[in-house]
C-alpha cells in the first residue's frame, strides 16, 4: 500500500445564516416599541428610509368561530410587499440556530394572572387591613417589620416600648404571623420557612426537622439529612422542592414600583362572526423607501461609481428592512390568529375556560418551527375583551379532565379562586379535589394545593385563623 498525497472531494450540506437573516430573526423577537426604537437608529443612518404615515400599514386577520386560522396572505394588508424567500430561510433557520435559546421555558404552570393587578399599597398597608384594628401589639409590630417582612426588632425592645409584657407581645406576633403573605413577622429564615409550610399544611416532624437543619441543606449533606428526618431519597427530594418554592422573603412582592402604561402589541376584537386579530396600529412602525429621493441621488452620482455603489447598498439595506418588517407583522399576525383560534373559549368566556396549550401545535397550525412561535411570544402582549395579557400566558400546561380535553393551569387557579371566594365554611384541600371534580378537573390533593398557593391563598388552617381575627374585630 503505497502513501502519498492525493485529492479527494467531499459534499456536505450546512445552514449559514446570514447577517440579514440573523437581524430578521432578531427583529422578530422585539416589541412593536423595541422594534421602534431600533428603526429611529436606522433612519438616522439611512437617507433613503422615512417613516411612514397613519393610514400606510394595516395588518389583520379575520377568525371566524370554529374557523382553522386563515392564510394572512389573504387578509393582511401591508401595501403588497411580500417575501417568501425571506419567509422560507426563517422558517428553516429558525430552529437550527441559536442554540441558547430556550423553547418554551415559561409553560410549565403558565402565566399568574393574578399579576395583572398590581400591588398599589405597600405592605403595612395590606397587613393592616387584615388587623382591622385587632390590637395595638400587633400594629406596632407591623410597623417594625422590614420591607422584606421579617422582624428584626427584639420582642422585649417592642415591649419596653409599648409598656406590655413579653408574652402579649409574643401574642401580638401570632397574629401578624397570621397574616397573608405567608412567612410574614419571621425573625430568621427558618422561622419564615417553617410559617409558610404550617400556611400550607405541610408541616409535619420531618419537614419541621429540615428545616430545623437548613445549614447540612446548604452542605448538601443529604444522607445526614434523610436519616435525621427518616425519609427516603424521593421524599427527602420532594420536601426540598417544597421549601424551594417558599418565599424567603415575602414582604418583597409589595414593594413599590413604579407604574407604566403598557402597550398591547396585538389587538384582538370580538364580533358576530369571530374575531379580528390585527397589530396595535398606535405602536406599530411604519417606515418606507423613499424611491423618489433614491432616483434624484442615483442621477446626481452617475459619474460617481462609488457614490454609485454606496447609493446601491443603502437601497438594498433599506427595501430588506421594510420586506422584513412585513415578514414581521405577518408572521405576528399568523401566530396571533392560531393563539386566538386554539383559545377561543378562553375569549369568548375569561380564564376558566383557558385549555392547555403548547408551541408545538400552534407551530404545527402555521407551520412555522416552534423556536419561531417561541420568538413571536416573547415579551409581547395581547389587548382583548378581558384584559392585557402576554401572548406567552396563553401556553399552559394541563391537567386531567373527565371530558378528555384537559383543562389549563390557569382555569383550575381560577376554579379554586371562585370555589375559596364563595366558601360559606371554610373548605379543606380535599373538598376543594372533590368539587373541582364535579367541575371536570380532576387532580390530586397536593397539586390543588400548588396552585392554591400559587394565587396566594392560604392553607384551610390560615384562612380559618383569619376568619376568627376578623370576628373578633368585628
Amino acid at each position: 500500500m503505497g502513501l502519498g498525497p492525493g485529492l479527494h472531494l467531499r459534499a456536505s450540506q450546512s445552514l449559514v445564516m446570514s447577517q440579514q437573516l440573523q437581524a430578521a430573526i432578531k427583529l422578530l423577537q422585539l416589541t412593536n416599541l423595541e422594534v421602534e426604537a431600533a428603526i429611529a437608529d436606522e433612519l438616522a443612518k439611512n437617507p433613503l428610509l422615512e417613516m411612514g404615515s397613519e393610514g400606510d400599514v394595516v395588518v389583520r386577520e379575520d377568525v371566524e368561530y370554529g374557523d382553522a386560522p386563515a392564510d394572512p396572505k389573504g387578509a393582511d394588508e401591508l401595501g403588497g410587499r411580500g417575501d417568501e424567500a425571506l419567509d422560507s430561510d426563517w422558517r428553516e433557520a429558525a430552529g437550527e440556530t441559536d442554540a441558547g435559546y430556550e423553547i418554551g421555558a415559561a409553560q410549565d404552570d403558565g402565566f399568574d394572572f393574578d399579576r395583572l393587578a398590581s400591588c398599589e399599597t405597600g405592605l403595612c398597608e395590606h397587613l393592616m387591613g387584615q388587623l382591622h384594628g385587632a390590637g395595638r401589639v400587633a400594629e406596632a409590630i407591623v410597623h417594625e417589620l422590614e420591607e422584606t417582612g421579617w422582624l428584626t426588632t427584639p420582642l422585649k425592645d417592642i415591649a419596653a416600648a409599648l409598656e406590655v409584657s413579653i408574652k402579649e407581645v409574643e401574642a401580638g406576633l401570632r397574629q401578624v404571623q397570621a397574616l397573608d403573605p405567608a412567612g410574614v413577622g419571621a425573625r430568621n429564615l427558618a422561622e419564615c420557612l417553617a410559617l409558610q409550610a404550617k400556611a400550607a399544611d405541610r408541616y409535619d416532624p420531618a419537614m419541621a426537622r429540615l428545616i430545623a437543619n437548613l445549614d447540612l441543606l446548604s452542605r448538601g449533606q443529604t444522607a445526614a439529612l434523610k436519616r435525621i428526618c427518616g425519609v427516603d431519597d424521593e421524599d427527602l427530594a420532594d420536601m426540598i422542592r417544597e421549601l424551594r418554592a417558599y418565599d424567603p422573603k415575602p414582604g418583597c412582592r409589595f414593594a413599590a414600583e413604579p407604574q407604566t402604561a403598557a402597550e398591547p402589541d396585538v389587538l384582538v376584537r370580538q364580533t358576530r362572526t369571530g374575531f379580528v386579530v390585527e397589530l396595535n396600529p398606535a405602536t406599530l412602525p411604519r417606515v418606507l423607501v423613499n424611491r423618489r429621493y433614491h432616483q434624484e441621488l442615483k442621477t446626481a452620482s452617475a459619474g460617481d461609481r462609488k457614490s454609485r455603489a454606496w447609493l446601491s447598498e443603502q437601497y438594498q439595506s433599506a427595501s430588506w428592512l421594510v420586506r422584513a418588517l412585513d415578514q414581521r407583522a405577518r408572521t405576528i399576525v399568523k401566530v396571533a390568529s392560531a393563539i386566538v383560534t386554539a383559545q377561543e373559549g378562553f375569549f369568548r368566556d375569561g380564564v376558566r375556560a383557558l385549555r392547555p396549550l403548547t408551541m408545538a401545535k400552534v407551530a404545527e397550525a402555521v407551520e412555522m418551527h416552534e423556536s419561531t412561535v417561541s420568538r413571536v411570544a416573547a415579551a409581547k402582549s395581547l389587548l382583548c375583551d378581558h384584559g392585557l395579557f402576554e401572548l406567552r400566558s396563553f401556553f399552559s400546561s394541563g391537567v386531567a379532565a373527565e371530558d378528555g380535553e384537559g383543562a389549563s393551569a390557569d382555569a383550575v387557579k381560577a376554579a379554586i379562586q371562585r370555589l375559596v371566594a364563595a366558601e360559606t365554611e371554610v373548605l379543606s384541600d380535599d373538598q376543594l379535589v372533590d368539587l373541582l371534580k364535579e367541575q371536570g378537573m380532576v387532580l390530586a390533593r397536593r397539586t390543588v394545593a400548588k396552585y392554591r398557593e400559587a394565587v396566594g391563598i392560604g392553607s384551610s388552617v390560615q384562612r380559618r385563623r383569619q376568619r376568627a381575627i376578623q370576628g373578633k374585630a368585628a
